[in-house]
């Protein structure tokens, strides 16, 4: 889905306000175990790559060519990787099998917060305001179950609070590309691809280009971007957005002297 697809799709369900609870267990013992791991259009965002390529211990190229398709997004250039379903009848996910999930501790985000959707907006300070929204499918029958969460608390029992960190910071370079009302031109689209969804090449790329000259970067994250691809990820976010805009929170360029 879009942006606009996804918007319109959550606000076609019904909200989990805030506080409210919900009923909600997927275990192996239920009849419809991995029922809903087929016939997926998963959008991946760069850090669902990063943990599911960490999970299958496959280099950035091995991973895009094996388990993605790409297209770019005609309102903002940058590309956009979705999960490459196995051709068969079912359309099954390539990591599910009869026991369930084999990369279940590195799924990506949509996979840990079904069955609910999220919804984000700008809070006005900086970060942003979430809703939840829940997706009951005619065949999940988790919702019969005695466990009971919230919004939030079935976020930390997720594990998605990391994922939130970073696709909240995708998301809002997205936007502002948005408001520009023009995709960024093929070239840094191309750029994108590198620095957020190649991090093993991007990290390589500093070194070549000797990136961090040009940079206001103390050393200490410097090795960090080099040594971990988290770190590299959310550098790659501040500095495409400082070459966009010429401005980010995170990260200066150094003046010529």
């Amino acid at each position: 889905m879009h942006d606009d697809q996804t918007k319109e799709f959550l606000a076609s369900l019904p909200e989990l306000e805030q506080g409210k609870t919900y009923h909600f267990r997927c275990h192996p013992d239920i009849a419809c175990f991995n029922a809903c791991c087929s016939d997926l259009n998963l959008v991946l965002t760069p850090y669902d790559i990063l943990r599911l390529r960490r999970s299958l211990g496959l280099g950035s190229v091995d991973f895009l060519r094996a388990h993605t398709t790409m297209h770019r997004v005609p309102d903002t250039g940058f590309p956009e990787f979705r999960l490459r379903m196995i051709d068969n009848q079912a359309r099954s996910c390539p990591f599910v099998r009869d026991a369930g999930c084999s990369v279940y501790p590195d799924r990506p985000g949509a996979c840990r917060m079904y069955p609910l959707g999220r919804a984000t907006r700008p809070d006005g300070q900086g970060g942003v305001r979430e809703h939840f929204f829940i997706v009951r499918e005619d065949h999940c029958l988790g919702f019969a179950e005695p466990h009971e969460w919230t919004g939030d608390s079935w976020k930390q029992d997720q594990g998605f609070l990391a994922y939130t960190a970073s696709n909240d910071r995708f998301m809002h370079l997205l936007a502002r590309i948005r408001q520009t009302g023009s995709p960024v031109p093929e070239k840094m689209g191309h750029m994108a691809t590198l620095a957020l969804y190649k991090l093993d090449e991007f990290q390589r790329f500093i070194v070549q280009t000797r990136l961090f000259d040009r940079l206001e970067m103390d050393a200490e994250r410097r090795e960090a971007v080099l040594k971990d691809e988290a770190a590299a990820l959310e550098f790659a976010l501040d500095w495409l957005e400082l070459m966009l805009f010429q401005t980010t929170p995170n990260l200066v360029a150094r003046r010529a002297s």
